[in-house]
């Protein structure tokens, strides 16, 4: 397997007909430079990569100069190491102004986000590439975002009718996650997730925060990995790896501005007060998850403590990409009160909330739609199909009390 297509591939070039400049960002290897140079390279647009130290020092010493030098159109590799350009790219289209002049990487920071927006505003278009999705690692071209409407269901389940599924491939690839290098089978997973860490905290962290010492702050991703599909606490992350809960909140703060972690935000509005205000927290690839966590194989990690955990969050991170590869900004919350009764996932569309169970089990019942009826504690808001999501090989139909569910295989996100 030498290339993955990628559905955020129609989005980028959408992007580049309605705007002078395009920036993909995400963690580092999720594959932006691959799939920015697929796309150039028919154009044959020059690239520049700002890993070159000459360039990087080229474009921080004259910048002026650097920019004459390299006319557009030009694609910028790695420009988190140059921010301070984002000011003089403006200047270069604001003269000729015209779609797909510059073509940006860079992984996510907050320091590149903020420069890029403020900089370039009204004259970017901006895409987060996640690693693989499912559906891109199965070949599936349905790219449209999970929105569990009745029309969503139907086209799925008739484009995958004659699909096979399987348990054991399911938990495989939440073993494996969707990095492109492992997923070719180009490094073993084990060997792939130790040089991957060494080189994010060598590299990232140390240009964004002082850490100390690397080894707490690996102690500290481990634990967020150990918390996926858990509310945040900051006081007992902080206690387990002897920081202040200061440093806590910094420090997952880089791991979501990095891309590596995503905070689900509890739905509030028009919701009585008892809801919790504490957001989730997801790491974005089970595989980074896994192997921090030190799951030896798909079988263990299925049999294991943190099924549930790793199950949910494999579901969530596919419903995010399959936004975020259309360029959309993922309409997800979930709603728990003080009583601790939990809805695990809510889609808003079009003021209608699609409320979303998430269960490992290949046999879904009624006792897995027992929060579901909290919804009418929903106001002012339409409520749509409610959806387990499992291992099922099926659409199957789940009545308690006035509510019809339907549980839906997780190949369906």
């Amino acid at each position: 397997m030498d290339f993955v297509d990628r559905h955020s591939e129609a989005t980028i070039k959408r992007l580049a007909k309605s705007f002078p400049s395009v920036l993909v960002t995400g963690a580092r290897q999720t594959g932006k430079t691959t799939l920015l140079k697929k796309i150039t390279n028919v154009r044959k647009v020059h690239c520049i990569s700002f890993d070159d130290p000459m360039e990087e020092a080229s474009a921080k010493t004259d910048p002026k100069t650097f920019m004459e030098l390299h006319s557009e159109p030009c694609m910028f590799d790695e420009i988190q190491y140059v921010p301070d350009l984002f000011r003089y790219l403006k200047i270069e289209i604001d003269k000729n102004r015209h779609s797909g002049m510059f073509f940006l990487t860079g992984n996510q920071q907050f320091t590149l986000m903020e420069k890029a927006t403020e900089s370039l505003s009204g004259r970017i278009g901006i895409v987060q590439l996640y690693p693989l999705s499912a559906r891109e690692i199965r070949g599936d071209s349905f790219s449209g975002s999970f929105v569990p409407a009745k029309n969503y269901i139907l086209k799925r389940n008739k484009a995958l009718l004659k699909t096979k599924y399987s348990v054991q491939d399911t938990w495989k690839r939440i073993f494996l996650g969707g990095y492109p290098e492992v997923i070719k089978g180009n490094v073993s997973p084990k060997d792939f997730y130790a040089s991957y860490l060494k080189t994010y905290i060598e590299r990232d962290i140390r240009n964004l925060t002082q850490v100390a010492y690397e080894s707490q702050f690996l102690q500290f991703i481990t634990v967020v990995a150990a918390r996926t599909s858990q509310l945040v606490n900051y006081q007992d992350m902080a206690r387990e790896c002897g920081i202040s809960e200061v440093t806590a909140k910094k420090w997952l703060s880089l791991l979501v501005t990095s891309g590596l972690v995503y905070l689900l935000k509890p739905y509030s509005v028009n919701v009585e007060k008892r809801v919790i205000k504490t957001p989730k927290l997801y790491f974005i690839d089970t595989g980074l998850a896994a192997y921090l966590t030190r799951w030896s194989s798909p079988e263990v990690m299925r049999n294991g403590a943190m099924a549930g955990a790793f199950f949910e969050t494999y579901a969530v991170s596919e419903i995010i990409k399959s936004f975020a590869n259309n360029g959309e900004e993922a309409p997800l919350y979930f709603y728990r009160d003080k009583d601790k009764v939990e809805i695990d996932l809510l889609i808003e569309e079009n003021n209608t909330l699609y409320p979303i169970e998430i269960k490992k089990t290949a046999s879904p019942n009624s006792e897995d739609t027992k929060n579901l009826y909290i919804t009418k504690r929903i106001k002012n808001v339409n409520i749509g199909q409610t959806i387990i999501v499992c291992n099922s090989d099926k659409v199957v139909s789940i009545q308690r009390d006035e509510i019809l569910s339907l549980a839906i295989p997780v190949e369906f996100l």
